[in-house]
């Protein structure tokens, strides 16, 4: 069997649990986790792993589909099943105690994170988690990241699409410099099949509840103190609201996702622990042409109108279709959808070459690197959280030395993380280097 890792995990029963299994996404990450488990990496070791949630009848389901889709009967007699409740604290401690790590899906996180987090430090287990919240995210590093650094569990969230293509991207992109790099822009876009594609709309609430907590957020910042990163080489700009991007050739918008706030958390810890030169950061998306930006805006500015009262809030839950134009759904994207859907992250990265003086002058080298893989919520997803708890178990030396509350990028910045995923199909490239 495999080695254990965490805080007493040699009398535990399970390497990995996945909470939340019988979820719209808890069940491709079950089958990730299948997946995994019966490749090479753990062909003679073993991985120790069970499923939990509230239902035994929906968990054995998940199973018995993952069994069906993956052609492995066997999941559904030898993984075990935890009857397991966010709600209930006691349930909780008991699966905490079972396992080295907790791969959270139970979101919204800002609803049902808290607790999770809490029981996995109480009782020395690791827990990772794919929230794109930045709220949940920067308060959970507040409240809880000297407790977990004492009980030595990493806490490590955005775990998932959101935000190892873009955490992870920097680093890739700063690493593959020979020199010093300033600032990078990331531009995202998206290629669908014939049918199109939908997000389910779990993601649509975590987004409306993200938007309309606008104000505690900043409120929460102000709370951390935090002195701003020092501006490295020359300073950069940002892009408007809209704006025709020469780089790809269309109509771009900031990225209202988490990446730039986890990609700051990433640098912050970098350079205050690790002495690291910070990267700015600034996150676009492409959208196409005019009339997808006319649509978009459309949408936007009902969102946004819609997010500030209660009511309308709510009218926006009940209806994800609608209000979206049909982008978001209860049902989410058909396998078919998924399978041909895709995404490219390109970073447009500058600084300056060896030797030159990042305070003198302006940057004289550019890079442009690039992160691509399939169907972003549902399968890249899946397959960058199963990598990271992965990465968690076998790299434990190559991790932060203390336990605490990790963006992706800080706990992940020295291990082969990067490499795993290439292997599994998130591709990290080098698109054009700078002269030498």
């Amino acid at each position: 069997m495999a080695k254990f890792s965490g805080r007493g995990a040699a009398e535990r029963a399970y390497e990995l649990v996945v909470l939340g299994a019988s979820g719209f996404t808890g069940q491709f990450v079950v089958q990730e986790v299948a997946r995994v488990a019966a490749g090479d990496e753990f062909r003679s070791s073993g991985l120790r792993w069970a499923v939990a949630g509230r239902s035994r009848p929906k968990l054995e389901e998940v199973l018995r589909k993952a069994a069906e889709t993956l052609e492995m009967p066997q999941l559904k007699s030898d993984i075990d099943i935890i009857i397991c409740d966010v709600g209930d604290p006691s349930s909780l401690e008991a699966m905490c105690k079972q396992t080295s790590a907790v791969l959270n899906c139970v979101g919204p996180y800002r609803f049902y994170g808290e607790p999770v987090v809490k029981a996995c430090i109480e009782n020395g287990t690791d827990c990772i988690d794919i929230s794109g919240e930045p709220r949940y995210l920067e308060e959970i590093h507040f409240k809880y990241n000297s407790q977990a650094a004492d009980k030595g569990a990493y806490i490590i969230g955005s775990s998932g699409f959101d935000s190892i293509p873009a955490d992870l991207g920097v680093l890739f992109t700063r690493d593959s410099l020979k020199g010093i790099l300033t600032a990078v822009e990331s531009f995202l876009s998206f290629d669908f099949g014939p049918e199109g594609t939908c997000i389910h709309d779990g993601t649509w609430q975590s987004a409306i509840h993200g938007i309309a907590d606008q104000d505690n957020l900043r409120k929460l910042r102000k709370q951390f103190g935090h002195k701003p990163l020092p501006i490295v080489g020359a300073k950069q700009k940002r892009r408007g609201a809209v704006f025709y991007s020469n780089e790809l050739k269309q109509y771009s918008v900031p990225f209202l996702g988490s990446d730039p706030s986890v990609v700051k958390r990433t640098q912050r810890y970098l350079y205050e622990n690790m002495e690291e030169s910070p990267v700015q950061y600034s996150a676009y998306v492409a959208v196409g042409g005019i009339a997808s930006v006319i649509k978009l805006m459309l949408a936007g500015l009902l969102f946004l109108l819609f997010t500030k009262f209660s009511f309308g809030r709510n009218l926006l839950i009940k209806y994800p279709n609608f209000f979206s134009f049909g982008y978001f759904t209860k049902e989410g994207p058909t396998q078919k959808q998924m399978n041909d859907a895709s995404f490219t992250m390109t970073f447009f990265g500058e600084g300056y070459s060896e030797g030159q003086d990042p305070q003198q002058g302006k940057p004289n080298v550019k890079i442009c690197t690039q992160v691509k893989g399939p169907e972003p919520g549902y399968i890249a997803t899946p397959i960058a959280m199963v990598q990271a708890a992965v990465t968690v178990l076998k790299e434990r030396n190559s991790l932060p030395l203390k336990g605490g509350v990790y963006a992706p990028g800080a706990a992940f910045s020295k291990t082969k993380l990067i490499e795993r995923l290439n292997q599994h199909g998130i591709q990290f490239t080098v698109i054009t280097k700078p002269e030498a």
